[in-house]
């Protein structure tokens, strides 16, 4: 089947959707959880491509600007950045297959510092489906780059959540009014 759209993982972890994770969006989070994993299970089993894009951070990196801003979280070889709920066993599952790409990202958008352009340039692929944590920060700037990159955006309204319900429904807004993406 040809691949002509990607369903781009960011941020679904423990660390940003557990109850007790470090950076957690909570609730709102926890509340996306079966519409993440249905739309997993719909992309693989149309054959689409899934890119599972996963904030990574090594403890104590005075350099990396999020330092200055957040407290540790997604750190390294830590049970926080395993992916949250049913998802990460479904992850184990398919994650050896031809569609699935997973990438450590160490900023906020999926595109820089990874090879995900790469790969969604080496399917042919034009149109991004974004899903995950958090709406105003990594979901939005994996957004302005795909914009900036001439993708077709498309964003899933009930499968991305923050812990900041204005800058969540802001960065809603902005999709739609400014980035020209469909939020369905």
């Amino acid at each position: 089947m040809k691949m002509d759209k990607a369903l781009i993982h960011i941020d679904y972890t423990n660390d940003f959707v557990a109850e007790d994770g470090a950076l957690t969006s909570g609730e709102p989070g926890q509340a996306i959880h079966d519409e993440v994993l249905a739309l997993t299970k719909q992309f693989h089993e149309e054959g689409q491509f899934i890119a599972f894009t996963i904030d990574k951070h090594v403890e104590d990196d005075s350099y990396h600007p999020e330092s200055r801003l957040f407290p540790p979280h997604n750190l390294a070889g830590t049970k926080g950045r395993e992916l949250y709920g049913e998802l990460e066993d479904y992850f184990q599952s398919i994650k050896d297959s031809e569609n699935v790409f997973y990438t450590d990202k160490t900023r906020y958008s999926a595109f820089n510092g990874t090879e995900l352009e790469l790969k969604l340039r080496e399917r042919g692929i034009s149109e991004v489906h974004l899903i995950g944590v958090v709406t105003d920060i990594c979901v939005l700037h994996t957004a302005i780059d795909a914009y900036n990159r001439g993708y077709k955006i498309v964003v899933h309204e009930r499968a991305v959540a923050s812990f900041n319900q204005a800058g969540h429904e802001w960065a809603l807004s902005h999709f739609k009014d400014t980035l020209g993406a469909e939020v369905i």
